[in-house]
């Protein structure tokens, strides 16, 4: 039988082979893990904010309820941030002439709201309600992380898909007595599953259509 291709080109057409698929995996690779990056994800960034608000003093030094500011949390789709006046509830007493608290003395004196940037972010085309989340036994920690312990505040989980469909495919250990949902240092006992399908009978969550589609994008 005739040699089409000498040795040398036979070793040359190995290479490029050999090559071409280490190119593709590689570059597989690094699109996945720039994908999931902080820079693409947008976690653990700290954005500026018009007034250095700290969670880890007021929610874990204070231990003031995340429900105290957040007051739409349990009947809304939104947390929402509170008004100026919530503020003022606490720093018309304390903390009046401090210099870091002039925007939101200025706030107060002319009736507008303070501009806080977003950290916790979800696309347009994602359909999310808290009150619904907070009602079923989800923790706030479970999806914003130890905001207890955050000086400034950043996003501590990707807000992705994959994020979100591993809590819908199997809740039952996530899941947490109502008592609890603020509770950033609480941790699921030894038998958390069986609690957990225990929390999700009672409040009538139906494991088999968490993953449907149409819970999500509507």
């Amino acid at each position: 039988m005739v040699q089409l291709f000498s040795p040398v080109a036979d070793t040359w057409m190995r290479l490029f082979l050999i090559g071409g698929l280490s190119l593709v995996g590689g570059s597989t690779v690094a699109v996945v893990g720039f994908a999931r990056s902080a820079y693409m994800t947008e976690t653990d960034i700290r954005p500026q904010q018009p007034v250095p608000f700290s969670h880890r003093h007021h929610a874990g030094e204070l231990g003031i309820d995340c429900r105290y500011c957040h007051s739409n949390v349990e009947t809304g789709p939104r947390a929402g941030l509170p008004p100026t006046e919530t503020c003022m509830t606490c720093h018309s007493e304390i903390w009046t002439n401090a210099a870091m608290l002039e925007p939101v003395r200025e706030s107060l004196a002319h009736d507008i709201p303070i501009q806080w940037t977003r950290v916790a972010k979800l696309p347009d085309y994602v359909f999310f309600r808290h009150d619904i989340h907070i009602a079923k036994g989800v923790g706030c920690e479970s999806c914003h992380g130890r905001i207890d312990q955050m000086a400034l505040t950043y996003r501590a989980k990707a807000f992705t898909m994959e994020f979100c469909i591993d809590c819908h495919r199997d809740p039952a250990p996530r899941l947490r007595p109502s008592d609890h949902v603020t509770d950033m240092a609480w941790r699921p006992p030894a038998n958390a599953r069986k609690e957990g399908e225990a929390i999700a009978a009672h409040e009538g969550i139906r494991f088999g259509e968490l993953t449907h589609c149409y819970v999500c994008h509507r």
